[in-house]
């Protein structure tokens, strides 16, 4: 007699196993444990193999039956149901592998594992939040440019059209991976040139005249604030690295006998490790600060705790309040200050200013200097970078701002 929905529902357990047969080969199989599984049992070629076909209740009568039927339509034909089973399953497990996801994790392990902390964040909440959801499952060669468009859409439906653009990027990076590694023929977003909205180049503030960067310097001595904050403020022109590797400074990262920072390259933008000569002022800064944050592990901890670093709000508030808004000087703008003094004023080398703004610096033969290149010539500089912010303080109370070129070329 065939089964019926109660009477697989009312199956119990017993010592051994057992079968209760349904009919045309279908039948159902209790363990000892209470599981319920079907089976298909068939003659084919002068056998009688059987082959699963699911757990109940994953897989109820009604289902188990049209799998028994589509199998007994292939054995009908001469062909084993299991092989086909079999050739379909290893389909399947070939498109997951192929996947834009199971690409984009490959791709991420192997192009950003060296990058800063904040490259990688970016990256994972580009794939994770923006791309992963709508392409993760399908196949990354049969990705047509439209799809990935759909995804950018939807970014920037939100307003945020730098981050569209971002995410392009990003996708694009992972197109390519697959192109190198035989997954896919092309990259998609190559056909999107133009249909995204641009975006406005945004430079950040920045002060760069001599006479001003006097008066903000002076304005910055007058700072009243807590001696964290203080401190940072003060480092920020004196060192001019990116705001988020002053702010989250370690004590550990500073080598006194060679009066230098050591940056380790998960903190940094291009992933590679950076050293920051130290000068005599900045020196005598943040041996006057070791006294009140010198146990904790950051030189500028959070007011709310020693466990965190200063917020990233913290110079930027500081600038405020000596009346530079972001539409006139940033945290970041202390960059490019040094950027255009040091190349425009003092006269020194470009190269030695790019090494020591962390950017990327390549030879003849394109391959990537080391954070040693130019040490000697980089401590020389900022020596006399922070003797020239010297001068111009000095030069602002009195009235006459030095601008001389020192010709260090």
């Amino acid at each position: 007699m065939p089964l019926s929905d109660t009477k697989v529902r009312a199956l119990k357990p017993r010592e051994k196993k057992y079968i209760e047969s349904d009919e045309k080969g279908l039948a159902i199989e209790v363990t000892p444990t209470g599981a319920k599984r079907w089976v298909f049992r068939f003659r084919l070629h002068g056998k009688r193999p059987e082959m699963a076909i699911g757990l109940y209740p994953d897989v109820s009568l009604k289902r188990a039956r049209e799998l028994r039927d589509e199998a007994r339509q292939l054995v009908a034909e001469g062909v084993d149901p299991r092989d086909i089973k079999r050739a379909r399953k290893e389909s399947a497990l070939e498109a997951n592998h192929n996947s834009f996801a199971a690409v984009s994790d490959e791709w991420f392990t192997a192009k950003m594992a060296h990058l800063s902390s904040s490259s990688k964040d970016r990256a994972t909440l580009a794939l994770e939040r923006d791309l992963k959801p709508y392409l993760g499952k399908r196949p990354i060669s049969e990705i047509s440019p439209p799809e990935v468009l759909r995804c950018l859409r939807r970014i920037e439906s939100r307003g945020t059209l730098e981050t569209a653009h971002r995410v392009k990027r990003v996708a694009s990076q992972v197109f390519r991976f697959a192109v190198a590694t035989g997954r896919a023929d092309r990259d998609p977003t190559t056909d999107l040139s133009g249909a995204l909205t641009p975006t406005k180049k945004k430079h950040l503030a920045a002060i760069t005249d001599p006479t001003e960067v006097g008066r903000l310097l002076t304005a910055m001595e007058e700072y009243q604030g807590t001696p964290v904050v203080r401190a940072a403020l003060k480092l920020s022109p004196l060192l001019f690295c990116r705001p988020g590797e002053l702010r989250k400074l370690e004590w550990a990262e500073i080598n006194w006998e060679a009066r230098r920072i050591e940056l380790p390259s998960e903190k940094m933008k291009m992933g590679q490790p950076h050293i920051i000569p130290l000068a005599e002022q900045p020196l005598a800064l943040l041996r006057e600060l070791e006294p009140l944050t010198g146990r904790g592990k950051y030189v500028f901890p959070s007011a709310r705790g020693q466990s965190r670093p200063l917020s990233d709000n913290g110079v930027r508030t500081a600038l405020r309040s000596l009346g530079y808004d972001n539409e006139t000087m940033t945290a970041h703008g202390f960059r490019a200050m040094a950027r255009t003094l040091l190349d425009e004023v003092l006269g020194f080398r470009v190269d030695y200013i790019e090494h020591q703004l962390a950017h990327e610096v390549k030879d003849t033969l394109g391959r990537a200097y080391n954070r040693t290149k130019h040490l000697e010539q980089r401590a020389a500089m900022m020596q006399k970078w922070a003797d020239y912010l010297d001068s111009l303080k000095v030069s602002e109370k009195v009235g006459n701002v030095i601008a001389a070129n020192f010709n260090n070329r």
